[in-house]
């Protein structure tokens, strides 16, 4: 596994020197000696999501409870970058949940969050996996993520907009009535 490590960051540091050298760098400047190293292991970290089973996280921290009250975990910091450009998209996700006989441990959903940020992703897409996995996990009567985050390809580039927020959201189940996502919404307010 770590042959194979060092194969993709031998591959990156290339890619990233070549990158350079086309822009119109100086790529035995001193500044940018060991960039090309540098940008391929934060590249590898800001994608490790690939090498974890979001599902497994949840599973290892199942547990059998009579509780079928919402379960919020609000406030979770993520970041990630947008398959478009390859630049950061950062925010908050909250995450709520009615279980169904089974919990799992708050810090397992941050977790989930974090797998699935650490792709090359979409907003609405990452909306959409958080909710699926804890679904299909723990089939809770119901799930309802939003995602409220910064997109630097908007806020850098383009269109430009410093104070642009996107929010998302995905639901299914009891949040289906207007009255359950509501109620989380609320909750979510009162911060």
């Amino acid at each position: 596994m770590e042959e194979n490590r060092e194969k993709v960051i031998q591959g990156l540091m290339e890619c990233c020197g070549n990158m350079l050298q086309l822009i119109g760098e100086d790529t035995g400047r001193e500044g940018l000696i060991k960039t090309p190293e540098r940008v391929a292991r934060a590249l590898l970290d800001t994608t490790a999501g690939y090498n974890e089973d979001p599902h497994a996280i949840l599973r290892k921290a199942m547990f059998k409870e009579d509780y079928s009250q919402m379960v919020i975990v609000k406030d979770i910091d993520f970041y990630s970058l947008c398959e478009h450009h390859i630049l950061p998209f950062f925010g908050k996700v909250h995450v709520a949940y009615i279980p169904n006989g089974y919990i799992t441990g708050l810090s397992k959903i941050a977790r989930v969050v974090d797998v699935f940020a650490r792709r090359l992703q979409v907003q609405e897409r990452l909306t959409l996996q958080i909710k699926e996995c804890i679904q299909e996990t723990l089939n809770p009567l119901g799930v309802m993520v939003v995602v409220e985050a910064q997109h630097l390809c908007m806020q850098m580039r383009g269109i430009k907009k410093q104070n642009s927020i996107t929010t998302t959201s995905d639901f299914c189940g009891a949040f289906n009535q207007a009255k359950t996502r509501e109620e989380f919404m609320n909750l979510l307010r009162n911060r």
